[in-house]
């Protein structure tokens, strides 16, 4: 078992580099917040359509097949039980009340059902149609935008961009280059984690244990020894860390000038962001979800 292939996520993609890769991260930082806030208060026409933009954009960016099926067809996998679940549970999920007939006048121009469908005691009604593609759709949304995002720029674009754009706080002294150190510190150490993981799981395959024979006491005393040791290579790994940067001469991100990324922006970059008003236009225009 390969944890560095069989669970990327959260992982930077190294190669290939894609176009993504090549954008600024501050573009990316935008956008990503545009995904985040967008299906606020938005229709399920809308939220559907972010759905599909995000799912052109990973086959727009050749990103490879073994990376984006695991993550994307995991994380569809979960949106779809998530909405057939809310199909089939009652009402009762959404507490505020809503009238179930339309206005007189919408009633006359179109037959109206509340019930869509029912089979026996499975009742799919028009409220939980609404429900389940409000929350499956939104869910996707918000975790494979920000994974996207993580895929495709690596820990040191990420803090230079968060730098860039919190650099304006740093009048009020708050300690903005120190938080985006352990920032990037967290975001290097999630593969050695990952790695770690992996290491103990293989040591622990290799000694062909019969857990049927070791039975439930000797098995949780098995799996705390081996926590134990990954929480110790972990402690080990921290310090070695913290050994290289004072090796180096790191004092303190004050006095130690941190040199994260060289940002640019590309025409790309320009042309992505001048297409951000176009997209809050069509937002507003009919994208807002109607009270």
């Amino acid at each position: 078992m390969d944890l560095m292939r069989s669970l990327p996520i959260g992982l930077y993609l190294e190669q290939p580099r894609t176009w993504l890769h090549r954008l600024d991260p501050r573009t990316k930082l935008v956008w990503l917040m545009t995904f985040l806030i967008a299906p606020i208060l938005a229709n399920n026409p809308w939220r559907m359509g972010l759905v599909g933009l995000l799912i052109l954009i990973t086959l727009t960016a050749r990103i490879p097949l073994r990376v984006w099926k695991q993550q994307m067809g995991l994380l569809l996998f979960f949106c779809v039980v998530l909405f057939i679940m809310t199909l089939i549970a009652p009402d009762g999920l959404v507490l505020d009340h809503q009238p179930r007939l339309p206005a007189e006048e919408v009633a006359i121009a179109q037959p109206y059902e509340y019930v869509m469908w029912q089979f026996k005691f499975i009742k799919v009604t028009r409220l939980k149609l609404d429900l389940g593609i409000r929350l499956s759709s939104q869910i996707f949304t918000l975790l494979y935008s920000t994974n996207l995002y993580l895929l495709t720029t690596a820990s040191e674009e990420i803090t230079a961009g968060l730098e860039y754009v919190f650099a304006p706080l740093k009048k009020f002294n708050l300690p903005i280059t120190e938080t985006l150190l352990t920032l990037t510190l967290s975001l290097r150490f999630i593969p050695l984690v990952l790695e770690e993981i992996q290491n103990l799981i293989r040591s622990v395959r290799t000694r062909a244990i019969n857990w049927k024979k070791l039975g439930l006491k000797q098995g949780f005393q098995l799996w705390l020894m081996v926590s134990e040791k990954l929480l110790e290579n972990l402690l080990m790994r921290a310090e070695q860390i913290s050994t290289a940067m004072d090796i180096r001469g790191f004092t303190s991100p004050g006095r130690h000038q941190v040199q994260w990324h060289q940002l640019r922006f590309r025409r790309w970059d320009w042309l992505l962001l001048a297409s951000l008003i176009p997209f809050w236009y069509c937002r507003i225009l009919w994208g807002m979800r109607l009270l």
